[in-house]
């Protein structure tokens, strides 16, 4: 097991989190899992932090052979435990939706949807788990994740159809 101790995350607005590892024999990586799904493996020199030797990006289906190969019996577990499929989508409010300069709670997504709203990117900054009381710009992109079909509903609400 890796000792907490030499692992953290680091949350990236509007790109996703940023995983480091510092290994036993002193070498340090990190991993950014963008929002859009690709990994990028970073290779870092181990005296200066923002100094990256190397970089490799891996797209969705990439990453996950990397893992079958670092971790093929708990990948296997995970897939086991996971019966529906959810997606992420990044949905933007134009100035043509009906709860632009409106609350979170107005929308009554998850109750109308069954999907959630789990942040709200904006251009001064990300505002993950928004409360109801959070109220929507013109140019906010909602994160939302839930089934396909209602991600979709999400849209389609917020859009206005």
């Amino acid at each position: 097991m890796v000792d907490a101790a030499r692992t953290r995350s680091t949350a990236l607005p509007g790109v996703g989190t940023r995983c480091d590892l510092d290994t036993e024999s002193g070498q340090h990586l990190s991993v950014v899992v963008h929002f859009d799904g690709r990994r990028t493996i970073g290779f870092h020199d181990p005296r200066d932090d923002d100094s990256c030797r190397d970089t490799v990006v891996l797209g969705p289906q990439e990453a996950a052979a990397l893992a079958q190969v670092l971790a093929p019996d708990s990948l296997r577990s995970l897939r086991q435990q996971v019966e529906i499929d959810l997606v992420t989508e990044r949905i933007p409010v134009s100035k043509h939706s009906p709860y632009a300069g409106r609350q979170l709670a107005d929308t009554q997504a998850r109750t109308r949807t069954g999907a959630s709203i789990v942040a709200v990117l904006r251009r001064t900054g990300a505002h993950p788990s928004p409360t109801p009381d959070f109220r929507f710009a013109i140019g906010d992109v909602l994160v939302v994740v839930g089934t396909r079909e209602g991600v979709n509903a999400v849209s389609t609400l917020i859009a206005g159809g």
